[in-house]
C-alpha cells in the first residue's frame, strides 16, 4: 500500500470512529489497531489525533459547503431555496458519518471550524439570495443577515432531527422546509411538493432548467399565491364581521343597560312623589 492510499485508509478509518465515538471517545491506539498499524504510521502522517481529525472535518466541511454552494446558483429564488435543502438532506443521507461529526461541534484542539461557523459561512451566501429577494418585494434589505441566520438555522436543525428518523423521504422533507420558509404559516400548503425544476435537477448530473418549466412553475406559485391572498383576504372579512357585530351586541347591551336605570329611577321618583304625598295627606287629617 502506497503511503497515499495508507493516508486515505486512515482518513476513512477515523472518520468511521469519530462518528461513533466523537473525538474524546477516540484515541490513536484504536485508529491504528483498526487500520492494523503502529501507532508512529498514525503519527507519521498526521501527528497525532488532532491533525487527522482536522482533516476529516475539513474535508466534510468543503464537501457540505461546496453542495450548498452549487445549489445556490439557481437563478430563481425559490428554486436555489428547494436545491439548498435538498443538498443538506441528501449529504445527510450519503454522509451521515461525517455530519455527525460536524453536529459533535469540531474538537477545540483541532483547530479546525465548528459546525457553528458552518451554518454562519453558508448563511453569509443566502445573505446575496434574500437581499435580492427582500429588494424586489420593497422589503428591508438590511434585515437579510438576521433571515438567513434565521432561515439556514431552521433547515440545519431539520437535517440534524431528520438524520435519525429518516421519515418521510429527502424530498417530501425539502418541500415542507421550503413550503414554511416561502409561504410562511398564514400562507401554508397542506400538500407541498418539489418544483419541477428542482426535481429535474436531482435526476440529472448537470441539469439546465428549461423556460418552458420556469414559466409553468410561475404560474402555478402565482396561482398559489392568489389563493392564499384570497383566503387571507376572506379571514379578515370575517374577522372585520365579526368585529362589528361584537360591536352592535354591546352597544345593543349598554343601551338595555341604559334604558333599565332610567326605568329604575323613574320608580324611585315615583315612590318619592306618593311618599310625599301621603305624608302630606297624614299631616292634613290630625286635628288642630
Amino acid at each position: 500500500m502506497s503511503g497515499r492510499e495508507r493516508r486515505e485508509q486512515l482518513i476513512r478509518i477515523s472518520r468511521t470512529l469519530f462518528a461513533e465515538k466523537g473525538f474524546d471517545g477516540t484515541s490513536i491506539e484504536e485508529i491504528a489497531a483498526t487500520a492494523q498499524v503502529s501507532k508512529p504510521v498514525v503519527y507519521e502522517h498526521f501527528g497525532g489525533k488532532e491533525g487527522v481529525y482536522a482533516v476529516v472535518v475539513d474535508r466534510e466541511m468543503q464537501k457540505l459547503l461546496g453542495m450548498i454552494t452549487s445549489a445556490l446558483a439557481a437563478s430563481h429564488s425559490l428554486i436555489k431555496l428547494e436545491r439548498a435543502a435538498l443538498a443538506l438532506l441528501q449529504y445527510i443521507e450519503e454522509s451521515s458519518e461525517g455530519f455527525r461529526i460536524l453536529v459533535r461541534d469540531s474538537h477545540a484542539a483541532s483547530g479546525t471550524g465548528t459546525f457553528a461557523s458552518l451554518i454562519s459561512e453558508i448563511a453569509s451566501q443566502v445573505e446575496d439570495v434574500l437581499a435580492d429577494e427582500f429588494a424586489g418585494r420593497g422589503y428591508d434589505p438590511k434585515l437579510a443577515p438576521m433571515y438567513a441566520q434565521m432561515l439556514v438555522g431552521m433547515v440545519a436543525l431539520t437535517g440534524q432531527w431528520w438524520l435519525d428518523v429518516r421519515k418521510p423521504g429527502r424530498e417530501e422533507v425539502a418541500a415542507h422546509l421550503v413550503n414554511l420558509a416561502w409561504n410562511g404559516l398564514t400562507g401554508l400548503n397542506p400538500s407541498p411538493v418539489i418544483s419541477v425544476a428542482t426535481r429535474n435537477q436531482a435526476a440529472a448530473a448537470k441539469p439546465r432548467v428549461s423556460d418552458k418549466d420556469l414559466r409553468e412553475f410561475e404560474k402555478a406559485r402565482e396561482k398559489e399565491l392568489k389563493e392564499a391572498e384570497k383566503l387571507r383576504q376572506r379571514e379578515l372579512r370575517d374577522a372585520e364581521k365579526a368585529r362589528v357585530r361584537e360591536l352592535k351586541e354591546r352597544e345593543r347591551l349598554l343601551k338595555e343597560a341604559e334604558k333599565a336605570r332610567e326605568r329604575e329611577e323613574k320608580i324611585r321618583q315615583r315612590e318619592a312623589r306618593l311618599a310625599e304625598r301621603a305624608a302630606r295627606l297624614e299631616q292634613a287629617d290630625q286635628p288642630e
